[in-house]
């Protein structure tokens, strides 16, 4: 339904020759902020990685707040998380920002226990810190354990499934156009946060389609704070964001900000002969399975 949904939009837009944010309403913005994607499982490592980036113009960054973690976790645990969010603060200057993914690692114990600790470093935001499934009855006690804005979302798929987050106190919502129905979907999940006085920032650690159609919904949104995106994330081995664009110009980011697209539709023209080569080598990413030393499962 996503796709089916960006396709029109795209359709939509061509056949009138502007860009979709015109459909939307037209553009509330000149330009957008979006911020990258560092990795490393040591202060130094995330130092480095985060000079990097702000040498690159991005003032936002966002990490792994952890690796495994077990449900309660040691005092060790807990100094690496504060280490690596310490070193991105210290990289990224006082004008710069970071935001830590708990990635649904941490139970809901282990969530009130550090965000307390995490406050004088003051990430940008704590991502999806307890599981999906436990965010519409878990989730207000963590925000009620800190000052610190809490966001969650890319395992949420609609206006239904957000409003219990909503309703719980979280300070930004990351829906993303490719799971949660589209631009469409997406567009009434942004009103409905609007509402709850609560920001956006969409997930997308994606490729070029998928954040060409959120950029054309940041630019027709007020409530929209950042934009996530995959150039250069760490995980990318064999492709990367601007590899099946004709025109990599089209994401050129300026300072750590997106200009507002003018082409019509998406405002992006895929590489075809790119795709077919891709397509010819085909892949079989999975996530890697995770153990606690008892050999149970960890998350992920």
């Amino acid at each position: 339904m996503a796709g089916l949904d960006q396709a029109l939009w795209d359709i939509a837009g061509k056949s009138y020759g502007v860009p979709v944010h015109q459909l939307l309403g037209g553009p509330v913005r000149d330009r957008a902020r979006v911020y990258g994607w560092i990795g490393g499982d040591e202060p130094a490592e995330i130092a480095d990685r985060a000079a990097e980036m702000r040498a690159a113009g991005f003032t936002a960054v966002k990490l792994n707040a952890s690796g495994r973690m077990s449900p309660l976790d040691t005092t060790v645990a807990i100094d690496r998380t504060l280490g690596l969010a310490a070193a991105a603060r210290e990289a990224m200057r006082p004008d710069g920002d970071f935001a830590l993914d708990f990635h649904g690692r941490f139970t809901t114990p282990m969530a009130r226990r550090i965000v307390s600790e995490l406050e004088p470093l003051r990430p940008l935001f704590v991502e999806e810190p307890v599981l999906p499934e436990h965010s519409s009855h878990r989730l207000r006690d963590v925000v009620d354990a800190t000052t610190l804005p809490i966001a969650t979302g890319e395992r949420l798929y609609s206006r239904a499934d957000f409003l219990p987050v909503l309703q719980a106190g979280i300070a930004v919502a990351q829906p993303d156009v490719s799971h949660a129905g589209g631009i469409s979907e997406c567009r009434r999940i942004a009103a409905l946060a609007e509402t709850f006085d609560v920001l956006l920032a969409p997930h997308c650690p994606l490729g070029p389609i998928a954040l060409a159609a959120y950029l054309q919904v940041d630019f027709a949104t007020p409530n929209v704070l950042i934009q996530e995106q995959s150039l250069g994330i760490h995980y990318n081995t064999t492709s990367d964001l601007l590899d099946y664009l004709v025109d990599p110009s089209v994401f050129a980011f300026a300072d750590g900000w997106c200009a507002r697209p003018t082409g019509a539709g998406l405002g992006v023209e895929i590489d075809e002969v790119a795709v077919r080569r891709a397509a010819r080598t085909g892949h079989r990413w999975r996530g890697p399975i995770w153990r606690h030393p008892d050999g149970s499962f960890a998350e992920w």
